[in-house]
């Protein structure tokens, strides 16, 4: 099967070749660490997580970079109101980065690159540019100047310069004391009294948003890569002022072969972010959903699409993801006898896994397989079918919900919510059964309204009920 990805500066999907074969290069953007991780971080980061995994099951040697801002306005700002040094507010934000993305069950990158330590690799790249004429020095610092490449711009807007509007991305604001263009942005800041500041043959100052980026990127992966993905809000001015930077200073065409950009969490149709006050952190989604319920409903859609975030999402993915744990868990109590073959079963359901996954990373049909297969293993079992290959349905489980989408914990997490569903069990049977006897009667005396009371009663206990020509079957979900 051909993989094929969406570029987001051709605007098509094109099949994946990579620059050498056998191994694909990403750098990712990561995030700026001003305050505690939000949903819009996970999203972006298991978008990627996703893509890595694919491509190690496609034997793909994987070099993942992603990086911290952890030097900018914002983390200077926290910083003044703390009364702290800014990287006691970048550490911490770190940390806490760490500590959700671990529960999300995000594998770790090769290399997470900080601003702060490319500071001589920064201040050469805007030595080039300058040298090359495609920077020059103002009052306040070194700007990039659009007009030396008005060719490039609008590659993955398909804006024009004409188009642009002032202040885009809230990065790029104001004109500066000595700025010739609105469009032109900052590669090196003067810096202002009380503020952190880095020696340059400029003066005093710190690097500008965009440059990081790229500086980081070359560093860590050389003049060209394959693919630089991030968050679809950084296309516009953050990317394409990269693609300036990166292409005039190194006197390329295409640095990067494939841009890859990730959908926007939006809460009531409006993209989620804590300059518009609609944000919420991982922390506090955790107090309402496990961890990898989050992951499953932050993955049962494309990349690409944006979610629409509530409450029923987080739900239905809470219930799904359950099942999911629930099948597998009571699969793995299963001693192995009997006739059912499923084989074939898991073949077409490999296919169809593959066929999604290859199609640009599709997670849509990716979950509707495993959940096709969760089904198929969970009947075999409510019907007490002798089931003979039951390790070939765990072992898919494990593959493929496990390895490659994240969505099921290690070993040692597994035994022990067996056994917690054990004892679950154990506590609840009692009252369970008794509830069971009182719906039968209601349902013999054709009380359904009763009988109905009595089910939603077991509902709201997590208890789903089956009636079956075997009798009433209840396992918790």
């Amino acid at each position: 099967m051909v993989l094929k990805i969406y570029d987001t500066r051709s605007r098509i999907k094109k099949k994946f070749i990579p620059i050498v074969e056998g191994e694909v290069s990403i750098y990712v953007c990561g995030i700026t660490p001003y305050s505690p991780s939000h949903l819009g971080h996970a999203r972006q980061a298991i978008s990627f997580d996703i893509i890595t995994r694919w491509f190690r099951k496609l034997d793909f040697k994987v070099i993942y970079i992603t990086n911290f801002t952890d030097i900018d306005d914002k983390i200077i700002k926290v910083a003044l109101e703390e009364n702290v040094g800014f990287k006691e507010i970048s550490n911490r934000n770190i940390d806490n980065y760490f500590q959700v993305m671990d529960k999300l069950n995000v594998l770790r990158a090769d290399k997470y690159s900080k601003v702060t330590e490319t500071i001589p690799e920064i201040i050469d790249m805007i030595s080039v540019l300058l040298d090359k004429k495609n920077a020059y020095l103002a009052e306040d610092g070194v700007y990039f100047e659009i007009d030396t490449a008005p060719e490039k711009y609008g590659q993955l807007t398909g804006q024009t310069l004409e188009m642009v509007r002032s202040g885009a991305g809230g990065r790029v604001s104001g004109t500066g004391d000595g700025k010739r263009d609105h469009r032109d942005f900052a590669l090196w800041k003067n810096a202002k009294e009380g503020e952190p500041y880095w020696s340059s043959p400029w003066g005093n100052g710190r690097p500008g948003w965009h440059i990081e980026c790229s500086a980081m990127s070359l560093k860590h992966l050389g003049e060209t890569f394959d693919i630089h993905g991030g968050g679809r809000d950084l296309m516009f001015p953050h990317h394409e002022a990269e693609i300036f930077q990166s292409e005039c200073c190194l006197g390329k065409e295409h640095v990067v072969k494939y841009w890859m950009h990730n959908g926007m969490i939006n809460v009531d149709g409006e993209k989620m972010s804590k300059s518009l006050g609609n944000f919420t952190t991982i922390s506090e989604t955790f107090e309402s959903v496990e961890p990898l319920a989050l992951r499953y409903a932050l993955l049962n859609a494309p990349y690409r699409q944006p979610i629409e975030f509530n409450q029923s999402i987080l739900e239905e993915s809470q219930i799904h993801h359950n099942r999911l744990l629930n099948t597998y868990l009571e699969a793995s109590k299963i001693t192995e006898a009997g006739v059912w073959d499923g084989n074939n079963f898991l073949n077409s359901a490999t296919e169809r896994f593959f066929s999604g996954m290859n199609d640009d990373f599709n997670t849509r049909i990716a979950f509707v397989e495993v959940q096709s297969v969760v089904k198929k293993l969970n009947d075999g079992i409510s019907k007490n079918d002798e089931i003979k290959n039951i390790s070939a349905y765990l072992g898919w489980l494990d593959e493929f919900a496990g390895n490659i989408l994240g969505l099921l914990p290690d070993k040692n997490i597994l035994n022990s919510l067996s056994k917690k569903s054990d004892i679950m069990r154990n506590k609840l049977s009692l009252r369970v059964e008794e509830l069971l006897m009182l719906r039968q009667k209601a349902r013999d005396e054709k009380d359904w309204i009763k009988a109905d009371e009595i089910r939603d009663e077991l509902n709201s206990m997590n208890i789903t009920v089956e009636d079956s020509p075997e009798g009433v079957k209840w396992k918790i979900i």
